[in-house]
């Protein structure tokens, strides 16, 4: 069976511990090389995790001819630069999210691979997990009558001045921008459509300046999507999305458990119940999508111009955090 051969650009611990080993149990995919800035750093990889290829920098690996996919976990302000570097170097590109600091900066992107020719989506992984497909469904479906309203809950605890997150220095630091972007994207997943204008309340740490505890309002058609998002907080996710006639609840809507099963619920006036979901590596499954967009041509999971119009989201709220008022998208 063909497979395709991917490229890491970073040593990041995304890579290390979820995505590279999606990539090695990926049925289309296989792990070829590595690259850091420093050379020791991505042998040590190279050698745990069983890469045949180690590079002393991003270049070297990019010059690669047997590399045909690039997985992009740098920081936020480096996705853009490296991922256009990636597509003029022919490669396909999953770049984590958010493609970019800003839409515009992600609509380059985008059109710098299409004209190349080659793949780009952004890393929303959580789209293709089974627990996912059936919160889709069952809003397609009519399951829960009409959709309302979405409820979207996302924190956890990190006060370390040094991680990239919190670099008020540097373009796309902050809670928005690191976890806020998963709500956004999924209310316009489920709701299907993009928001008319949104709201943000948004408090910053005073020493560091980054985004560290925001609330958002985002208007849709026909019902809204509220989120509160914090790197400030206890650890806590949970996803609820509510229609006229019943409401289906995820219990770990972002972070699912690579080795054991997830719950998510569905309630409605004939009463509870819980769906089991099995194991499954949300990251394997993404991996292999793309990897068989490459071979056969088939449908991306979500098109580049999702990860744009997503950061057109982000950018109003960003807008709404200043001037305190509505901001259409």
């Amino acid at each position: 069976m063909a497979t395709i051969k991917w490229g890491i650009i970073s040593t990041a611990k995304i890579a290390r511990e979820h995505v590279i080993p999606g990539i090695q149990q990926g049925q289309y995919s296989e792990i070829y090389a590595i690259a850091s800035r420093e050379k020791e750093s991505a042998v040590n990889v190279a050698e745990q995790l069983s890469i045949p290829v180690a590079y002393g920098s991003y270049e070297e690996l990019l010059a690669d001819p047997a590399v045909q996919a690039v997985y992009n976990p740098l920081p936020n302000h480096l996705h853009v630069e490296w991922s256009i570097k990636a597509a003029e170097a022919g490669k396909h590109v999953l770049c984590e999210k958010p493609l970019g600091v800003d839409a515009q900066d992600a609509e380059k992107l985008v059109n710098v691979c299409r004209e190349r020719g080659v793949l780009l989506m952004e890393a929303f992984m959580y789209r293709t997990h089974p627990q996912w497909v059936m919160a889709k469904e069952y809003v397609t479906s009519g399951k829960i009558g009409e959709l309302k309203a979405i409820q979207v809950f996302f924190s956890y605890m990190n006060r370390d001045p040094n991680n990239i997150r919190n670099r008020g220095d540097l373009a796309g630091s902050g809670g928005l921008m690191d976890i806020g972007c998963y709500p956004v994207s999924l209310s316009r997943f489920i709701f299907g459509v993009e928001p008319r204008r949104v709201m943000a309340l948004v408090n910053r740490d005073p020493e560091m300046k980054t985004d560290i505890f925001s609330s958002a309002i985002l208007e849709f058609e026909r019902g809204h999507a509220t989120f509160t998002c914090s790197t400030q907080l206890m650890p806590y996710q949970r996803v609820n999305i509510l229609g006229t006639e019943g409401r289906f609840e995820i219990e770990i809507p972002f972070n699912a458990p690579e080795n054991r099963s997830t719950n998510v619920y569905y309630f409605s006036s004939d009463g509870a119940e819980t769906r089991q979901i099995a194991p499954c590596h949300q990251y394997q499954i993404e991996v292999d999508l793309f990897s068989k967009a490459i071979l056969d041509g088939t449908a991306l999971p979500t098109p580049p111009e999702d990860a744009v119009a997503n950061m057109r989201v982000l950018d109003a709220l960003f807008r709404s955090e200043k001037s305190q008022n509505w901001e259409t998208v």
